[in-house]
C-alpha cells in the first residue's frame, strides 16, 4: 500500500512526548513490512539542523492561499530508509522556533495560522508531486484539518490524492481550540463553521474535525477508546466521539525494540538482559553517580520522565512528599513543564537532597538511564491514553507503578491481582492510591527473590511494533 503519515512530531528529529516516538516507531515498521510510506512534518529549525536532514533536497516551492493572502514556504525532502520518504513542509516564519509548539509560559499565539499552513502545504505537495495514495493518517489535533482540506483540494482540481483517511487521537485533551476567526485562514466552505462542522462551544476545534471527517479515527489503547466515550475522560468532546463509535478503535502503541533494548541500548553504560543483570547493577551506580546522589546507596529508586503537568498527578506525588522525606528511598525526576510544580518539586528535592533529585531539562540519554537504572518506575497519571514509559520500564526490568487507567491498564498487570502473571504495582489515581501504591513498593523490594521474579516477567514482554502494525495494516486495508 502507499500510506501518508502526517504528524507534528517524529523522533529522533523533533520530539516533546510519546507521538514522536510511536509514529517514527510505526512508519519504520510498515516501511520494514514492504509499503511504500511518506511522512509529513514541519521543518522545525531542530529539525533542519539535525545530521540526517541537513542534505535533504528542496523539492518545490510552495504558495499556499490563507484566507485573503498567500504564504509562500518550501518542501525539502529526503529518505532516511528503503520504502521511507520524509518531507518537510517549511516557513522560517512558522517553524524556525527553538520550540514547536510554545514557551514554557504558554502557546504561540499563530499555532492556527502555522498547523492551518502545514496542513495545507502537505496537500498543495502531495498535489504538485501527484501523490495518489491509498491511505492518509494524520495524528492529534495538529492534522485534525487535513480531511476536511484534502477533499477540498480533490474538489477543487478533479483529482484524487487518496482513497482513504485515518486519524489518530493520541491525547484528546489538546484539541487545538482557537478563535472562530481563524476559519477563514482554511478557505474551506462556511457550511463547515457550523455545529455540524468545526465549531465547538463558538470556537474552532481542529481535533473535532479530525474526528468528525475522517474515514477511520483511532486512540493508542482500547481502554482509552472506551474512555473518551465518557463525559470524565471525554473533555467535552465525549459526544462527538459517541458519533463515530463504530469507526473508532483503540490500538496500543508498541515501542521500538532498536531503540529501547537493554541488550543493545547505545545510550546507557552497560548493557543486560533476563538472568543477566550485572549490568543492570552497574547502570544504578551511573544513576546515582549522574544525578549527584551517593552511588552506594542501597535503598529502591524512584525514577519518572515526564511532562511536569496535573495530567501526570505530578501534584499527587508532592502530597506524598513525606513518603521520600521520611523513608531510605531516592527519587530522581526528569522532565519540565508547570513552574509551579517545578517549584514545588524544587522545593522537596532543597528538603531531602541526598534523596530528591529534579533535572528540570530534555535529555534522552538521560531518560533511558532512569528506565536502567532505576528499581521502579513511577506513573501516578490522572489520564494516560496509552504511556510507552510502563513498557520501556518493563523491558529494562525496571518495576512500573501506575494508575488504572488508560494504556496503563492495558499493558501492566498488578501483582496482587495476579500473582502468577503481574508485572508491576496498581493503584488508582489519588493521593491515597499513591501512597498505597509506593508502600507496595517498599514491601515487594525487601522481597528480593519475588521482586525478582517479576522483574524478569517484565523483560520478557513483547511490546514491538510487529502486532500493532499489522492491525493497522488491517484497518486500512478494511477502510479501502
Amino acid at each position: 500500500m502507499k500510506i501518508v503519515h502526517v504528524a507534528s512530531e517524529l523522533f529522533p528529529f523533533i520530539k516533546t512526548g510519546g507521538l514522536a516516538d510511536a509514529v517514527a516507531a510505526l512508519t519504520a515498521t510498515l516501511a520494514t513490512r514492504g509499503h511504500e510510506v511518506t511522512v509529513f512534518l514541519p521543518g522545525y529549525r531542530a529539525v533542519l539542523d539535525h545530521p540526517l536532514v541537513v542534505n535533504a533536497t528542496r523539492t518545490h516551492g510552495l504558495r499556499i492561499e490563507m484566507g485573503d493572502m498567500f504564504m509562500s514556504g518550501e518542501v525539502r525532502s529526503f529518505s532516511p530508509a528503503p520504502n521511507l520518504t520524509i518531507h518537510l513542509i517549511c516557513r522560517e516564519e512558522f517553524f524556525d522556533r527553538r520550540n514547536p509548539y510554545g514557551t514554557p509560559e504558554r502557546d504561540y499565539e499563530d499555532n492556527h495560522h502555522r498547523f492551518i499552513f502545514f496542513c495545507k502545504g502537505v496537500v498543495e505537495t502531495m498535489r504538485f508531486l501527484e501523490m495518489s495514495a491509498d491511505v492518509i493518517h494524520g495524528h492529534d489535533w495538529q492534522c485534525g484539518l487535513l480531511p476536511l482540506l484534502l477533499r477540498h483540494a480533490e474538489q477543487r482540481y478533479g483529482i484524487t490524492l487518496a482513497m482513504k483517511t485515518v486519524f489518530t487521537i493520541h491525547n484528546i485533551a489538546f484539541q487545538g481550540v482557537f478563535p472562530m476567526r481563524s476559519f477563514a485562514r482554511t478557505n474551506l466552505p462556511d457550511e463547515l463553521k457550523g455545529i455540524d462542522g468545526v465549531e465547538f462551544y463558538g470556537q474552532m476545534s481542529m481535533m473535532k474535525a479530525g474526528i468528525l471527517f475522517s474515514d477511520r479515527v483511532t486512540t493508542v489503547s482500547p481502554r482509552y477508546a472506551r474512555e473518551i466515550q465518557t463525559a470524565e475522560f471525554g473533555c467535552g468532546l465525549d459526544g462527538v466521539i459517541l458519533s463515530r463509535a463504530a469507526d473508532l478503535v483503540g490500538f496500543i502503541n508498541g515501542i521500538d525494540t532498536t531503540v529501547w533494548n537493554p541488550a543493545t541500548d547505545p545510550l546507557i553504560p552497560y548493557h543486560y538482559g533476563v538472568g543477566k543483570l550485572a549490568g543492570k547493577a552497574k547502570c544504578r551506580t551511573e544513576l546515582l553517580t549522574r544525578a549527584g546522589l551517593d552511588p552506594k546507596f542501597k535503598g529502591p529508586i524512584f525514577g519518572m520522565v515526564c511532562r511536569l503537568t496535573e495530567q501526570k498527578g505530578i501534584d499527587l506525588l508532592l502530597d506524598n512528599g513525606a513518603f521520600f522525606r521520611k523513608n531510605e528511598v531516592a527519587l530522581i525526576v526528569l522532565g519540565k513543564g508547570d513552574k509551579q510544580l517545578e517549584a514545588s518539586l524544587r522545593e522537596l528535592a532543597a528538603l531531602v537532597p541526598t534523596h530528591v533529585v529534579l533535572s528540570s531539562r530534555v535529555d534522552e540519554s538521560m531518560s533511558h538511564l532512569i528506565e536502567a537504572g532505576s528499581d521502579f518506575f513511577v506513573m501516578p497519571s490522572r489520564f494516560e491514553p496509552c504511556g510507552l514509559n510502563q513498557m520501556y520500564s518493563q523491558v529494562y526490568g525496571t518495576i512500573p507503578l501506575v494508575t488504572q487507567v488508560g494504556g496503563l491498564a492495558d499493558t501492566v498487570v498488578d501483582i496482587d491481582a495476579n500473582p502468577e502473571a503481574g508485572t508491576g504495582i496498581m493503584f488508582s489515581p489519588s493521593v491515597a492510591g499513591l501512597a498505597g501504591g509506593l508502600a507496595r513498593a517498599l514491601k515487594l523490594y525487601a522481597d528480593k527473590q519475588l521482586y525478582t521474579e517479576i522483574q524478569a516477567r517484565g523483560m520478557r514482554s513483547d511490546f514491538g511494533w510487529a502486532k500493532t502494525a499489522q492491525a493497522y495494516e488491517e484497518l486500512y486495508r478494511d477502510a479501502l
